[in-house]
């Protein structure tokens, strides 16, 4: 099967399940034991994604087999910079070619807002996002901010 890549509005159904999706998981394993729903919700309402809306960003969702399976999506930051966020593919769905075109989906828009550079932090624990950012051609670098969550902090040149 395929994966269909498509840009959405954070609000739509299928981005506000995919979202939550997310947050249960990196939610659960920051705290070591599934996540209540009062934990998730406090996480969606501490980071909406609402700023990955057009003009300055984009929330893609990936579909495949016409179950939604993953998402990403990026922000303008500063002036020829853009953010990564919120990658991530159901467990089912992983190794399936999902989390890379989510990916390039999110850079090919990045570049056309103008960005040179696509750079976002991880923490420790999500092993598998670190080693999807290298497999896609980040690499580590300094610390660019002092969010509480970010233990790994990684950027590509976008050409």
């Amino acid at each position: 099967m395929n994966w269909k890549i498509t840009q959405i509005d954070v609000a739509r159904v299928d981005a506000v399940a995919i979202m939550r999706a997310y947050m249960d998981e990196v939610a659960s394993r920051y705290y070591g034991r599934q996540a209540t729903e009062a934990e998730i919700d406090q996480a969606l309402a501490d980071e909406p994604g609402t700023d990955l809306v057009p003009p300055t960003g984009a929330f893609f969702v990936g579909y495949l087999g016409g179950a939604v399976a993953g998402c990403a999506g990026t922000r303008v930051v500063a002036p020829g910079i853009s953010e990564l966020t919120k990658v991530f593919v159901k467990p089912a769905h992983r190794g399936t070619g999902g989390a890379p075109a989510l990916v390039a989906a999110a850079e090919e828009t990045a570049r056309r807002l103008g960005s040179r550079l696509m750079r976002l932090d991880t923490r420790h624990d999500l092993v598998e996002a670190r080693a999807l950012y290298a497999k896609v051609g980040y690499e580590e670098v300094d610390p660019f901010n002092d969010d509480r969550f970010a233990e790994h902090w990684f950027a590509k040149a976008l050409s």
